[in-house]
C-alpha cells in the first residue's frame, strides 16, 4: 500500500504538478495514513467542547455579574434608609431637647452613633 501511495506521489513530486500544500499533504499522509483523520475528528471535537465551555462560562460570569449588581443596589438602598431613619431620630430628638439650652453630652453621643452607623 504504501509503495503505491509513494508512487502516485513520487509522481506528481517528480512532475512538478502540485504545489507545496499538496508535498506537505502528501508527506503526511505517506507518515500518519488513516491515523491523520482520526486526529482531525478528535482536534475538532475537543475545539468544539472548548468553545461550548467558553460560552457556558460567559453565562454564568453574567450571571454573577447581574447576581452581584443587584446585591450592591439591594445593600446601597438598605444603607440609605437607615442613614434617613437616623436623621429623622437625631432631628426628633434634638426637637425634644430644651430650647434654651441644647445638651451637648446627649448630642455628642447621637452624632457618635450615627458615625458608627455610617461605618458599619
Amino acid at each position: 500500500m504504501k509503495k503505491e501511495l509513494v508512487k502516485e506521489t513520487g509522481e506528481e513530486l517528480n512532475g512538478n504538478s502540485i504545489d507545496a500544500n499538496s508535498k506537505i499533504d502528501a508527506i503526511k499522509q505517506l507518515i500518519f495514513g488513516e491515523n491523520i483523520q482520526e486526529y482531525n475528528t478528535e482536534f475538532e471535537a475537543v475545539k468544539a467542547d472548548i468553545l461550548a465551555k467558553k460560552e457556558e462560562l460567559e453565562h454564568l460570569i453574567d450571571e454573577v455579574r447581574s447576581e452581584l449588581t443587584r446585591s450592591v443596589d439591594s445593600l446601597s438602598t438598605d444603607i440609605n434608609i437607615r442613614i434617613t431613619d437616623l436623621e429623622n431620630s437625631i432631628e426628633e430628638k434634638l426637637e425634644a431637647l430644651d430650647d434654651k439650652k441644647a445638651n451637648r453630652k446627649l448630642l455628642s453621643e447621637l452624632f457618635i452613633k450615627l458615625g458608627e452607623k455610617i461605618g458599619e
